[in-house]
């Protein structure tokens, strides 16, 4: 307390300054209305910034959140995409339950780690078996683009396989002619921007720029647009080299695909096999 009292003392006379300054400053702006009207708007405007910067923050922390809820609805909006283009426009019964007539169900997953530089890369994802995910099913881009199969499944999350790993090969087809293909993403490849086609007859004929599109089977649902062709002779004139629309190194946000019938499918591939 003796301190303080001499503090003061020493400093009393810068003190009174700022009390005083305080004091006129005060009296200023409340006996002279120019000055009145000058303060109130410096004040409003300092007020409305730090009001304006602290609102951006706020959207910011909430960015996350934000992005949730709109690739919750993007997967809403691409699920009735897909049951509109599987409807058969031939048939002249008209399908009013759309809900259990669809074959495809979009489930939103954010992308928790990803690889690109591994031969055989891996992803994992914010969804498991809680939200109806499921080993071998289909994952797709939010935008263009294949990303691959669903590897191994837990509880609340899941690792899928993508197209940057030598185990995976996707059906595809030549959009102009619907010649099929397999899309790998070819041995020794370290570049995740291209991919490969192979097994496409050679009697079609195929042009730089041609799109590559996924064929309707294993577990993708038909017509996603998988890349475009940028050399038709890539390795020993067998395949061909795909530029490919999705950007494995950007990935924050993927679907799994849920297919209605892809159990009814494996069972009728599994009693082909062994009829074999």
């Amino acid at each position: 307390m003796r301190n303080l009292w001499i503090f003061l003392s020493r400093y009393n006379a810068f003190f009174f300054f700022i009390i005083f300054f305080i004091v006129g400053i005060i009296l200023t702006i409340r006996n002279n209305v120019y000055q009145r009207s000058i303060t109130f708007s410096s004040t409003n405007e300092v007020v409305g910034t730090a009001y304006k910067r602290l609102n951006i923050i706020k959207r910011y922390l909430n960015l996350g959140q934000v992005n949730d809820s709109l690739s919750a609805e993007n997967a809403a909006l691409k699920t009735q995409l897909l049951a509109i283009a599987s409807i058969d426009s031939t048939q002249i019964t008209k399908i009013k339950d759309t809900v259990n007539h669809q074959q495809y169900t979009l489930i939103a997953a954010k992308v928790f780690k990803n690889s690109v530089t591994l031969t055989n890369n891996i992803i994992t994802i914010s969804k498991g078996s809680k939200d109806g995910v499921a080993k071998d099913m289909a994952v797709i881009s939010p935008t263009k683009g294949v990303v691959g199969f669903v590897q191994n499944v837990t509880e609340h999350f899941a690792t899928v396989r993508p197209l940057l790993n030598q185990e995976t090969a996707i059906s595809v087809v030549l959009k102009k002619n619907n010649a099929f293909g397999s899309l790998i993403w070819g041995a020794n490849n370290v570049d995740y921007r291209k991919a490969y086609v192979k097994e496409i007859p050679n009697h079609y004929k195929v042009k730089i720029g041609d799109t590559i599109v996924t064929s309707g089977f294993g577990g993708f649902p038909k017509g996603i647009e998988v890349g475009r062709v940028s050399k038709t002779q890539a390795n020993n004139g067998e395949e061909l080299e795909i530029a490919l629309f999705n950007n494995f190194s950007t990935l924050q946000y993927v679907y799994v695909i849920k297919d209605k019938f892809a159990d009814e499918i494996k069972t009728l591939q599994t009693e082909v096999k062994n009829e074999r």
